[in-house]
């Protein structure tokens, strides 16, 4: 089943499971498991690791375990929450940046003395 990016709102809910269960068969058979040898790394029953495949409703706990076995928990980067900022806080960001340097050198001052012009020879 080829289903690009564009189409998962317009897919019904089974047909999203059906597309899990054969990423999961697919990637069970690439690393050369049975069911049973996938079931028993897991930690479930072989029955469950079957309805995955066929897709039907399991706990998403089950999935999760398949897929640690299967290494492929990589796929929970999409559900990272990152914290974006607003336009407005970007914007407001963007104004507290340094525009220019300056010399923070102190200064030295002369006074306004008549003595400053007279040496001590």
């Amino acid at each position: 089943m080829d289903i690009s990016s564009n189409n998962w709102l317009a897919m019904s809910d089974g047909a999203l499971v059906e597309t899990i269960g054969a990423f999961v068969k697919h990637h069970r058979l690439v690393q050369n498991k049975t069911q049973q040898q996938l079931a028993i790394e897991a930690g479930i029953n072989r029955s469950t690791v079957t309805q995955i495949e066929k897709g039907e409703k399991i706990t998403l706990q089950s999935l999760l375990q398949v897929l640690r076995v299967l290494d492929l928990l990589y796929i929970m980067d999409v559900f990272k929450v990152q914290e974006q900022l607003s336009p407005l806080q970007l914007a407001k960001l963007d104004q507290n940046k340094r525009q220019r340097a300056r010399n923070n050198l102190p200064t030295v001052r002369k006074e306004n003395n008549s003595n400053d012009n007279k040496s001590d020879w």
